[in-house]
């Protein structure tokens, strides 16, 4: 019975980026996983599942799966005392992956809701179950506004950069307090950023470390087309021009008030950490799934011209060193990416003691160019998510 238990998992989340890939590595591990989630405008919660069930090509029992449609506002996630109960004796372990990820100060009411005031029926689910392990998908950043080292400790920043990591921040408080409460083994996992898969490219989102790159990609195309087919009129005004390379020189300058670096993990570095945490017999605790050797701005703007066939993309770290005062393109790349600044020159290193006692022999790999081109071209074959079969 023990051993059934064990490998019986309630998940939240599977329908976004982190839990979608979790999901599909847990089945094909022959979990038996229970979906906690919605449906969406157009589809109900067993058809976007099953969605994703192809989207992965996992060949999995179809009793592996289930979908329970549910409403976390609700007691006992708003589903009927016989459904409940069965949800109760299969939720051996849990991980809550489930998350809104907005950083912008509108929409806190709503993070915050999804986020804080949504946990509660959850962990009574936990309690009721007597589940046999809770696991939380926090982040890095609930670290805050600070620089230096982050150990994997509990959570002591009071300030932040926005909204989401304030809202995770209390969330690991709450999830603490009622674990130990309760009696339920907890781990808390902090990925970084993360990209698509490392050796495929494969994602279902693009933002984060793609926005900025896309970004770019759309000015590029814009100034190409005034080239090719208008004369260059607009591109002369900017200073904007192809080189006899074929390479567009696109001057651009952005201001980042750190030497700082971008810390990234692939999504398949997270899965694997998170499946080695979930199987260790002894994990309680806070794990930090970062990366130990990040890049910095200078390294992910080379390898963007590089990508992108473009040049003259400037990183600067004093205002003061600007040439000219920003144009238009500047000012709109620099509003597309401002909600990221914070994590494109980042100061903080994170501590990646217990971490690493966990995944002997997992290497988290080095973020190539090899790497980043077979990320974006995946990206761009998709349109930047737009065409993909997904509905997400």
């Amino acid at each position: 019975m023990r051993e059934e238990t064990d490998r019986s998992i309630v998940l939240t989340g599977a329908t976004g980026f982190l839990g979608a890939f979790l999901m599909a590595n847990l089945l094909e591990r022959g979990y038996h996983v229970t979906v906690l989630g919605r449906a969406s405008k157009d589809m109900e919660l067993s058809d976007r599942l099953s969605a994703l069930v192809r989207w992965f090509n996992i060949a999995a029992p179809a009793e592996s799966l289930r979908a329970l449609e549910t409403d976390f506002s609700k007691r006992h996630l708003g589903l009927d005392d016989e459904t409940y109960k069965l949800l109760c004796g299969a939720a051996g372990k849990i991980i809550h992956c489930a998350s809104d990820t907005s950083f912008v100060e509108r929409n806190r009411e709503q993070v915050m809701t999804a986020n804080v005031n949504n946990l509660a029926v959850l962990l009574d689910l936990a309690a009721d179950a007597r589940a046999g392990h809770m696991y939380y998908v926090s982040t890095a950043y609930v670290a805050g506004k600070c620089e230096g080292l982050c150990m994997e400790k509990p959570v002591t920043m009071d300030s932040f950069t926005n909204v989401y990591e304030e809202s995770k921040a209390r969330a690991e408080v709450i999830i603490s307090q009622y674990c130990r409460n309760h009696g339920i083994p907890l781990s808390i996992l902090r990925p970084s950023i993360v990209y698509g898969h490392s050796k495929t490219g494969l994602s279902m989102k693009f933002n984060a470390l793609y926005y900025p790159v896309k970004s770019v990609s759309y000015v590029r195309d814009i100034y190409l087309k005034d080239i090719l087919y208008q004369g260059g009129k607009q591109s002369r005004r900017w200073n904007i021009s192809m080189g006899d390379d074929d390479i567009l020189c696109l001057p651009m300058e952005f201001y980042f008030p750190n030497n700082g670096f971008v810390n990234l993990i692939p999504v398949d570095y997270f899965v694997e950490s998170t499946l080695r945490i979930v199987e260790h017999p002894e994990s309680e605790g806070i794990y930090h799934l970062t990366s130990e050797n990040p890049p910095d701005m200078a390294t992910l703007t080379e390898y963007t011209e590089r990508f992108l066939g473009v040049r003259g993309i400037q990183i600067l770290s004093d205002p003061a060193l600007r040439t000219h005062e920003p144009n238009p393109v500047e000012e709109l790349l620099n509003r597309y990416i401002e909600p990221y600044r914070p994590y494109l020159s980042d100061m903080r290193i994170f501590d990646r003691s217990r971490i690493n006692n966990i995944t002997v022999g997992l290497v988290n790999p080095t973020f190539t160019y090899e790497i980043f081109e077979r990320c974006m071209a995946y990206a761009v074959a998709c349109d930047w998510g737009r065409k993909s079969a997904l509905l997400t």
